[in-house]
């Protein structure tokens, strides 16, 4: 079967493209266009699609899309945990999820996990070659099974870490933080200790082969992505994002669809240049970010950081937000802390789809305001992106004044009563105008 990207090149509508091009609002030709471009991707695993899922497309052609990261651990294994957390996310917003187990019975998470996803559903096969064994025993033969395996389970996309190389690691002494990224760090140590090239590198016409076979999408990790601030923009980072565009093509060419990670922690006057840098390199494959966080000092409010950082991301040039929950850097998240960490990031991407003038994002605004200037509390909190805490925060309200809870028309503002309400005022103030007409 040939993957999206084949069938696009080859001038082919699929009904994946064509359910793309209807909730996007575009044509089909627009989307086929894209991917065959490899401007866009669809992860759609033949797998997962005959199942739950609803085709996603990913990339500047259409609406920002998040990622909310979930999965067992050594320290806390619990699936039907884990799947209230998926279904917590998708309810938030989440357009994609990711199982970052590295604990528990990984097949029946997954298993389990993939039945119920409606979204594209991603993995990082490497965290599975290392359970049960020291880094130094990874094998060639163990990672091509793993991904085999999981690509015939019908994940849609995987984060293979291949571009981070032997040659980069030595320049990292002048890092802060060093690398960050768990995949990165393994890989990094088993080059350290076999003296060889990345196994995922050499390994990389194969991966190709397989993925090609599933129609799982690259999603081409960052192992060098910046951990701190001071780490952003470094040698170490570019030089593995010049590898990934190598990488991006060698993909493409093989009839792969591919979408590149990127940082990490980034200062604010930085997010420009690294999101323009990666469209050049790789020459427009979407672009997949972890936030970026603006600044380091946030512990526990850092889907704060994650959402300014986010928005100018993906209004330069990412395509993909991966949410950051208030717990990141101190623990493992609950269900509150990815509620939280979703709905941050669903604002940073539709701030961002409203500053780039992407059709029916604005709109959006504009009805949710003309609700508020007629005092429509019900259309108003229908319209807010997290209706259930705008609704909470609004029948508190209403019981601390002692009003009714049941909105109307002609209900007065809730934090300013009925005779300081400037948008009763103002109500007042136009239908006297449009009296005297």
């Amino acid at each position: 079967m040939a993957t999206q990207l084949q069938q696009a090149k080859a001038g082919h509508l699929t009904d994946a493209m064509r359910q793309v091009a209807r909730r996007e609002g575009l044509s089909p030709e627009t989307i086929q266009k894209e991917v065959a471009a490899g401007r866009l991707v669809i992860p759609a695993n033949p797998i997962h699609l005959a199942g739950a899922l609803v085709p996603t497309g990913i990339g500047r052609a259409v609406s920002t899309k998040i990622n909310a990261n979930i999965g067992c651990s050594s320290v806390r294994s619990d699936i039907d945990g884990e799947i209230e957390k998926m279904n917590i996310a998708i309810e938030a917003g989440a357009d994609a999820v990711m199982d970052l187990s590295t604990g528990g019975d990984l097949d029946e998470i997954r298993r389990r996990l993939l039945a119920e996803c409606p979204v594209p559903f991603g993995t990082v096969p490497i965290y599975e070659v290392i359970v049960g064994r020291d880094v130094e025993q990874i094998d060639c033969d163990t990672i091509l099974k793993v991904v085999e395996k999981q690509a015939a389970q019908g994940v849609d996309f995987f984060t293979i870490h291949a571009g981070i190389l032997r040659e980069h690691l030595e320049l990292l002494d002048r890092r802060v933080c060093g690398i960050v990224s768990r995949g990165g760090a393994l890989l990094a140590k088993w080059m350290t200790h076999h003296n060889r090239q990345n196994p995922m590198y050499e390994l990389f016409d194969d991966l190709c082969a397989i993925m090609r076979e599933h129609d799982v999408c690259f999603s081409l990790g960052d192992g060098l992505r910046p951990g701190c601030g001071a780490d952003a923009t470094d040698e170490p980072q570019l030089a593995e994002l010049r590898t990934l565009g190598e990488l991006t093509q060698r993909a493409q060419d093989n009839g792969c669809q591919v979408m590149v990670e990127g940082p990490g922690h980034v200062p604010f006057d930085q997010i420009q240049y690294n999101m323009e840098i990666q469209q050049e390199i790789c020459r427009g494959a979407p672009f997949y970010v972890l936030g970026p966080l603006v600044t380091d000092i946030a512990p526990g409010y850092d889907h704060i950081t994650s959402a300014i950082g986010g928005t100018a991301a993906a209004y330069y040039g990412a395509s993909f937000l991966c949410y950051v929950t208030p717990r990141e850097h101190l623990g493992l998240p609950d269900l509150n802390d990815v509620r939280q960490g979703v709905v941050a990031c669903k604002i940073a991407a539709h701030a961002a789809d409203v500053a780039r003038r992407f059709p029916g994002a604005a709109e959006k605004d504009r009805a949710l305001s003309a609700a508020r200037a007629q005092l429509d509390w019900k259309k108003h909190l229908d319209s807010a992106i997290d209706p259930k805490t705008a609704r909470m925060m609004y029948e508190e309200a209403c019981a601390h004044s002692r009003i009714s809870a049941q909105p109307t028309r002609d209900d007065y503002c809730t934090m300013c009563g009925k005779a300081w309400c400037s948008v009763r005022i103002n109500k007042e103030l136009k239908d006297a105008r449009n009296a005297k007409l």
